[in-house]
Formats: C-alpha cells, sequence, structure tokens
C-alpha cells in the first residue's frame, strides 16, 4: 500500500515537471487554407469568405503558443485589413478599410498570413503560417440610372414605305455587373405616334407615313436597366417624312442639240444619280447613241469611195464593181438603189435578180487571181430577213482567165456565216474554203468587209477588226465552172443538165447554166483590186466614223472608275463603287462630230443602269434613260465662180499649139455664216489658201462644159496638162461635150488646173464665137456652186489699101454683147459657118461710108480753093506737089466687111499682111 503511494506521486511529479517543461516552447506553426474566395457588397465592408478564415496551431492548448494572435495582408494598395475574432480558436474576419467601388475595380487578389502569439506575453519567439491568396469580388449595386448617348436622334424615311429598321436609340448604364450595367428594354412615352420600339432601342413605323401631312414627326422615348432603374433623362426623336423617292438619273435633258463645227459636247454637264440615301456596291452604266438610221451606221466623209480611197491611201487600181447607171457603165440599171445621202449608191438585191460585171470593166490582165482585195458595204437581210437563212446566198463570183487556164473564187453569205471558196487551178487543184461565223453578218446592220487574198493567206477585216478564218477543205464532188472569164455579183451560175420533152415523147436532156443562190441584202463600194492588198492602217480609214461618242477628261476620273469606248465609238461603258464619283464621270462623256457639214437630223440617246447592293434585298433599280441628240442643219458652203464673162483672141491663138484659155482669170471662194476651228476640219489636203471668212474648201469634181453643138473631134478639142493633174492626184475626162476633173483637192490647186484648160482649133476650122461654162461641187455632189459662162470670140482684121499706099490697113476690134438665149452658141453662126457677126458688119460698114465722105469732102474743098486763085492746072500741080497726101490722084479703096474666115485667100492675105514691112503698120 505504501509502495503504491510511492508509486503514484512520482507519476504526479513527473507529470507536473513535464508541464512545466513544455510551457516553456512554441514548437509549431499556425496553419490555414491555402486559398479563400471572398465576396463584398458595394455598401458593406465585410467580405464573405469560403472557406471562413480559420488558424490553427498544434501548440493549444498551450497559452500563447497554442493562440493566434494576427492576421497579416500582403500586397501593395489592398483596400482590406483582417482581424483576430477569437485567440484561442484562431477564427478572423477580413474586411474593407473604406468604402469598395465596384465599378473602379471588380475583384481583388491578395496573400495573408496568419501568426501564433509566442512563448509569452510579449510574443517572443513567434510562429508565422505559409502564406494563403485570397480572391475578393465585389458585388454591383444598382446605384446608376441608364443614360442615352444622344439628347435628340434623328431619321427620315419616305412616304408610303414600311420599314423593319427606322433607326435605333440606345442608351449605357454604369453599373459594373451585367444585371444592372444592361438596358433591359425601351418605351416611347409619346402616345398615339405610328412607331413602335423593342427592347434593343429600333425603332419602326407601324403604318405607311404621309409627306402631304406632317412632315416632322417628334416623340420623347426613355430607358429600363435590368433593375427596372429609368434613365435620368429622357431622349427625343425626330423622324422627317420625305416625299416618294425614286432611284433615277436626276439633272439631264431629253433634247441635246449640236451646232455643226463646235467641237465636242458634254451630253449630260448636271447630271446626277439620285439612290435615295440607299448603300451601293456598285455602279455600271452604258451610254449609246444609235445612227444606223444614218447612211451606214454613222457620219462618215462625205466623199465618193473612190475619193476616200485616195485620202486614205490605198493602193491605186481598184475597179468599181458597182458604179452608178450610165451609158458607159449600165450593167446596174435593173438594180433598184435606195435614196440615201452617203457617198455612193446602195443597190438592193432582192433575193431573184443579180447582175454580170462585163469583161471589159474588170481588172487589166485579169490574172494574178491569187493576190487580190474585195472591200464592200453589206447589210446583210438574210432569210426572211434574219438569222433564219437556210440558202447559201453569193455576193460575188468569178472564173478568171489566166495565161492558158482558169481559176475561180466565191464570196457568200450563209445564215450568220460568210466563206470564201477559192479554186486556184481548176484543172487539178482542189478547191479551199475559208469561213467566218460572225455575228455582224445576220444583225440587220450596215457593216465595212474587206477581203485581202495572199494565196495561201487569207484576212478578212469586218469594221476594222480582223478575224482568222476556219480552214476547211471541200472534200465533196464539186462541179467546176466552165471555162469562160465571167463575174456576177448577187447570184451565181450553176451548170446542170435540163430535161426537154419532144414531140415522140422522148425526153432530152441538155447541158445549161442557171443563175441561182441568190442575194437578199444592200450593197454599196464594191470594189476590186489584183495585186498588193491594203494594210490595216487603209481599212480602219475606210470605215473610221466621224461622229461618236467619247472621254478625255481622265485625270479627274475618280478611283476605281473604269471607262470603256467601242471602236465605232457608237458604245461607252462607266463602272464604279461611288454614286458621286460616277456622276461626276458622267458628266463628262462627250459627243464629237468633225465633219465640217455633218449630216443633219436625230441620234437617239440611251442611259442603261445596272446597280449592285451589299445585299440583293432591296436593291435600287435605275430605269433607262432615253433621249435624243439633234444635229442642226449647218450652213451650207457657198462656192463661188467669178471671171470674165467673155474675150476675144486673134485667130493665130485659137490655131496655135496651145489654144486659147477659157478661163483665165478664173476666181473660186467659199463662204459660210460660222467659224470652224481648223482641227475639226474633214480629212483633205489643205494649202495656205483660205476663204475670206477663214474656211477653206475642199472640191471633188469640177467640169467645164460646151454650150451648144458639140467639139468636132476633126479641128477642136479642149486640153490641159494632164501629168500636172495627175501629179495632184486628179483625174480628167475628156469627150466632146466636156472637161471632167475628179479629185478631193483644194481651191488653189483646181484654180491653177482649170485656168490652163484651153481650146483650140485647127488650120481648116472654121472660127465662130464659142461658149462655154463652168461649175464645181464638194462632198459627192452634195453642195454645188454656181455655173459660170464665158464666151470667146474672134479678133476679125479689116484692111483698107490704096495703091500709093497712103492708108495703112486698118483693123476694128469689137466686142460681142451678150446674146439673148435664142441666139447663144451656135445660133449666131449662118449656114455655111463662115460669116462674121451682124453687129460687126454694120458697124464696119457705116465707119467705111464716113470715111469715104471725108476723102471726097477734103477734095471737093481743095479744087474750090484752087479755082478761086486762077490757076486752073498749074497751080492745082503745084498744090498737089506741096500736099502729100495729094500724092496719087487716082485713090483705091477696097472694102470687104464681110470676109469669109473660111475662104483660103483670108488665109493668104493674113500671112501677107503679117509679111508687110514694120514701118508701114506703125504708120
Amino acid at each position: 500500500m505504501i509502495h503504491r503511494d510511492i508509486c503514484l506521486s512520482v507519476l504526479l511529479v513527473t507529470a507536473v515537471l513535464h508541464l512545466v517543461t513544455c510551457n516553456k516552447g512554441n514548437k509549431h506553426k499556425p496553419w490555414m487554407e491555402a486559398q479563400y474566395q471572398g465576396i463584398i457588397m458595394e455598401n458593406d465592408n465585410t467580405v464573405l469568405l469560403n472557406p471562413p478564415l480559420f488558424a490553427l496551431d498544434k501548440d493549444a492548448p498551450l497559452r500563447y503558443a497554442g493562440e493566434i494572435c494576427g492576421f497579416r495582408i500582403h500586397g501593395a494598395g489592398t483596400p482590406f485589413e483582417a482581424v483576430v475574432l477569437d485567440r484561442t480558436t484562431g477564427e478572423g474576419l477580413i474586411r474593407a478599410k473604406g468604402p469598395v467601388d465596384c465599378e473602379a475595380q471588380r475583384e481583388h487578389t491578395f496573400t495573408i498570413q496568419a501568426h501564433d502569439c509566442g512563448e509569452g506575453p510579449d510574443g517572443s519567439n513567434s510562429k508565422k503560417s505559409h502564406k494563403a491568396t485570397v480572391h475578393v469580388r465585389v458585388n454591383d449595386v444598382n446605384e446608376f440610372a441608364p443614360v442615352f448617348g444622344e439628347r435628340v436622334f434623328r431619321a427620315s424615311v419616305t412616304e408610303g414605305r414600311m420599314y423593319e429598321r427606322v433607326l435605333r436609340v440606345q442608351a449605357w448604364d454604369q453599373d459594373c455587373s451585367p444585371q444592372y450595367s444592361q438596358v433591359c428594354f425601351y418605351q416611347i412615352l409619346t402616345p398615339n405616334v405610328p412607331f413602335t420600339i423593342d427592347n434593343d432601342g429600333y425603332i419602326k413605323n407601324t403604318q405607311p407615313l404621309q409627306a402631304s401631312g406632317e412632315r416632322v414627326i417628334r416623340f420623347t422615348v426613355t430607358a429600363y436597366d435590368c433593375g427596372k432603374k429609368r434613365a435620368v433623362e429622357d431622349a427625343e426623336v425626330e423622324i422627317q417624312v420625305k416625299p416618294t423617292c425614286k432611284p433615277s438619273w436626276r439633272g439631264w435633258s431629253k433634247r441635246i442639240e449640236y451646232v455643226p463645227g463646235t467641237g465636242s459636247l458634254a451630253l449630260f454637264p448636271t447630271i446626277h444619280l439620285e439612290t435615295c440615301e440607299e448603300p451601293i456596291w456598285s455602279i455600271q452604266a452604258t451610254v449609246e447613241i444609235q445612227t444606223s438610221h444614218i447612211a451606214k451606221g454613222c457620219d462618215r466623209d462625205n466623199y465618193s469611195e473612190k475619193s476616200l480611197r485616195k485620202l486614205c491611201g490605198a493602193a491605186p487600181g481598184d475597179v468599181d464593181l458597182l458604179p452608178p447607171s450610165s451609158p458607159t457603165y449600165n450593167w446596174t440599171h435593173s438594180l433598184p438603189i435606195q435614196d440615201t445621202q452617203d457617198s455612193s449608191p446602195v443597190f438592193w438585191f432582192n433575193g431573184s435578180q443579180s447582175v454580170e460585171v462585163p469583161p471589159g470593166r474588170l481588172p487589166a490582165g485579169g490574172g494574178a487571181a491569187d493576190h487580190l482585195t474585195l472591200s464592200f458595204w453589206l447589210k446583210h437581210a438574210g432569210g426572211s430577213g434574219g438569222k433564219s437563212g437556210k440558202e447559201e446566198e453569193v455576193l460575188l463570183c468569178n472564173t478568171v482567165q489566166n495565161d492558158g487556164s482558169f481559176s475561180h473564187y466565191t464570196l457568200a453569205v450563209h445564215g450568220c456565216r460568210i466563206s470564201f471558196l477559192y479554186w486556184s487551178l481548176l484543172d487539178s487543184a482542189h478547191p479551199v474554203k475559208f469561213l467566218w461565223k460572225l455575228e455582224q453578218v445576220c444583225d440587220v446592220e450596215w457593216h465595212h468587209y474587206a477581203l485581202s487574198l495572199e494565196f495561201p493567206t487569207v484576212s478578212l477585216y469586218v469594221d476594222g477588226v480582223t478575224y482568222d478564218p476556219a480552214l476547211m477543205h471541200d472534200n465533196g464532188a464539186l462541179t467546176p465552172p466552165k471555162r469562160q472569164a465571167r463575174m456576177m455579183i448577187g447570184g451565181c451560175w450553176t451548170d446542170e443538165k435540163i430535161s426537154v420533152k419532144v414531140n415522140d415523147g422522148e425526153t432530152l436532156r441538155t447541158s445549161g447554166s442557171t443563175v441561182g443562190r441568190f442575194l437578199r441584202g444592200y450593197i454599196s463600194g464594191l470594189s476590186l483590186r489584183l495585186g498588193s492588198v491594203d494594210s490595216r492602217e487603209v481599212i480602219e480609214c475606210l470605215y473610221a466614223c466621224k461622229e461618236g461618242l467619247q472621254y478625255t477628261d481622265f485625270d479627274s476620273l475618280g478611283k476605281g472608275m473604269k471607262v470603256h469606248v467601242n471602236p465605232a465609238q457608237s458604245q461607252l461603258s462607266l463602272e464604279g463603287d461611288d454614286a458621286l464619283s460616277f456622276s461626276r464621270a458622267l458628266q463628262h462623256v462627250e459627243y464629237l462630230n468633225s465633219l465640217q457639214f455633218p449630216t443633219p437630223g436625230v441620234r437617239p440617246l440611251k442611259l442603261q443602269t445596272t446597280v449592285r447592293c451589299l445585299t440583293d434585298e432591296g436593291c435600287l433599280t435605275v430605269p433607262d434613260l432615253d433621249g435624243y441628240l439633234v444635229v442642226l442643219q449647218p450652213d451650207a458652203p457657198q462656192v463661188q465662180l467669178a471671171g470674165s464673162p467673155r474675150s476675144a483672141h486673134p485667130v493665130s491663138d485659137f490655131q496655135g499649139p496651145v489654144g486659147v484659155p477659157i478661163f483665165p482669170d478664173l476666181r473660186i471662194t467659199c463662204t459660210v455664216s460660222h467659224n470652224v476651228s481648223p482641227n475639226k476640219l474633214e480629212r483633205a489636203p489643205r494649202s495656205d489658201v483660205q476663204s475670206p471668212d477663214g474656211i477653206e474648201c475642199a472640191l471633188e469634181r469640177c467640169e467645164i462644159a460646151v454650150v451648144g453643138e458639140d467639139l468636132n473631134a476633126e479641128y477642136e478639142s479642149l486640153s490641159l496638162d494632164v501629168s500636172s493633174a495627175w501629179q495632184r492626184g486628179l483625174e480628167t475626162e475628156n469627150s466632146s461635150r466636156s472637161l471632167r476633173i475628179t479629185g478631193v483637192q483644194n481651191v488653189a490647186v483646181y484654180e491653177d488646173i482649170l485656168r490652163s484648160v484651153s481650146y483650140r482649133t485647127g488650120v481648116r476650122a472654121s472660127l465662130y464665137a464659142r461658149k462655154f461654162h463652168v461649175s464645181c461641187s464638194e462632198m459627192n455632189g452634195r453642195y454645188i456652186s454656181n455655173q459660170l459662162y464665158t464666151e470667146l470670140d474672134v479678133l476679125h482684121g479689116i484692111h483698107a489699101v490704096s495703091p500709093s499706099h497712103l492708108l495703112s490697113a486698118q483693123q476694128f476690134i469689137h466686142n460681142v454683147h451678150q446674146a439673148p438665149a435664142e441666139l447663144s452658141g451656135h445660133a449666131l453662126v449662118s449656114a455655111n459657118r463662115s460669116s462674121v457677126f451682124p453687129g460687126v458688119a454694120m458697124v464696119i460698114i457705116v465707119v467705111c461710108i464716113g470715111f469715104l465722105a471725108l476723102i471726097v469732102t477734103l477734095g471737093l474743098s481743095r479744087i474750090h480753093n484752087v479755082r478761086q486763085r486762077g490757076s486752073e492746072g498749074a497751080e492745082l500741080e503745084a498744090a498737089n506737089q506741096r500736099d502729100p497726101f495729094w500724092e496719087d490722084s487716082a485713090m483705091t479703096i477696097t472694102v470687104n466687111p464681110m470676109e469669109s474666115l473660111q475662104s483660103r485667100s483670108l488665109v493668104s492675105a493674113q500671112k501677107s499682111s503679117e509679111k508687110e514691112d514694120p514701118e508701114e503698120e506703125s504708120r
């Protein structure tokens, strides 16, 4: 028992000693969670943590060492602090040092660390826990109301339309949370307005609006956030109701007048595109001027086809296969001719007729058919007047005779195809067919074609553009044409067997030729030349229009704008993406007609527009613009010819080697009433000589014609320097009726050539007055001058001769007055064409009688004086010796006023008169 008590005492002492020993040492660090999530309201200062803030120490329950004395927050500028609520349990609390603002900073992150109380009240040997991360989110409080971005919202609508969205009003909230920062709905406060607003602020109309009523509708809207807080200030909405807007071109004139000779003209100087404020992605427009009704499609040089080829520099040698009908060129007399102002006649082939060109009118030689040029204008009517032509139609077929051999070629159309069949040698070679498929062949419009053959190369130019053929060999059996030189236009012959029934019922077949494959359409200017072919420049010149559309102001062309003009200048395309730049570009589209005297009349204009939008829904449709350009009537040029109406020349001049000039002082002037810029004149050779009003004239033909009977080719002729005319590009045609000069040249050249034209007679010819007239024309006879008449008189010599040579031969010059119309020309000539004018004879007779009376009077006066002096014989003799006038008492006077110019005695008398002593002629 005693032993047991001792053991218990020992154990008790040991425990007390152990407690005393343990209290003196802080062995463990405080422990806490590694991460905390906290929430704090804007209007509160206590942070609600998850998990709650507790720190534990394994030294518990020892005092100081097992107690938590505090928490320390790490992080600069952290607006929070931590406090200990219970040191024994280690419970703590995080709170804000001041008010927190969600709008300023919505989340905060920092670290926190706990420390115990150490080993005593002084906190010696205190231990710290690890650092825990704390995330604190500041919860928003609906402290802000929505605010509109604008005080007044404005928009415009077009009357009569329903809009899904007229405009959008929008408000903002400064709260930081999605709950309070979002505007949940809008509201229209003004009652009875034809608009509604959705939760996103979009306003639309509930009924079509009318501009005739209230033009501006005003109402008030407000906004609410999701906390149902209303906007501080409401917003005003103003919607303008505009009249109905139709997308279209504005500011253009339907009628546009063009004054000839004024250069280029802007067609739409004030035009602009009304888009009704719709967004546009791209704009495309095409301006087209329609000139198909003007001759061959547009204004071209108004010269003949022959003159135009010279002006364009074409090689010489062309033969006109369809000339105007005349006694010399009569194979076209059966073809209908279309009335046109064009430079060459237009022939109509009706599908049932053709013409054959006489062999004598073909190019010289007829050979060398492997090098040729065919050029022509064609307006193909096609089968039934369109593209449905099923039969081949021949334009031209020709069999050519070479040196002992024959070749053949055929030019034909078939629907929208044009073909050229070439058979180089009928005896051996196979024919080769060149084929082109072109829309121009069957569009029932005028087109210019030029086919050049340099076998085996064939080139086809259509409207100045070259096209490559599809080479095709004809493998089928083709019957070669007869070996006979023959050319047909508008059809071709075919060799076939014809069945003929005889009386006994037998059928006899004979071979014959029939004409078929007729052409339906118009042809003009068909020409053929063997040898060298025309260049591209010449072909383009022959086709070139003198009027059309153009665009020159490329420097001010807007960004992204594109302009394109077709070769015929009849169509101009524009492309862009901005309505303002597009309108500005269209204002610089111009029309130019460089002819000095263009064809007057109407040119229809058309403007087609295509607008593309960002979306196809509700895109604009701009209607086409239809107008017309009126080319005013140009003032016709007045070509005036002036010169002497008559002249008289000795017989020797008429019979001389040169003859007598008919119009030695001819003057040609050209006047118009308006001025034309020099760079706008027609293409023609020019000189420095201008008319008084500054206009240069180019003549194309002048003709000197005989008035009265034709010239006697045996004795009479009209002549000029042919080589000089040829060097100046002029051609001459001389006949018994007239002398014709053709070719485009200026006034100075024609004046010089016409002044050199002379009239000459032979020695045996009967001389009498001749009357001529001259007239000129330009632009293929479009403008014709006046007719200038002149009369050539003959100076006849009249001699009075005495044996004593007291009087010398005297000549009388008489200018015949203008005869009446019924006496003009040959009406003044006697039947034997040898008598002088009655007026001349009468004057000569009167003068001679007066002269004879004067001599007799002087003689009687002299005799009377002598008798008075009383010396009948001696004094008279002495007086005769003193006065040489009476040298010969016997005086003979020979007067022949009606002397025939046709008799040989006159010719011999003239020769003897020319051989007389010059001293006596000077008396």
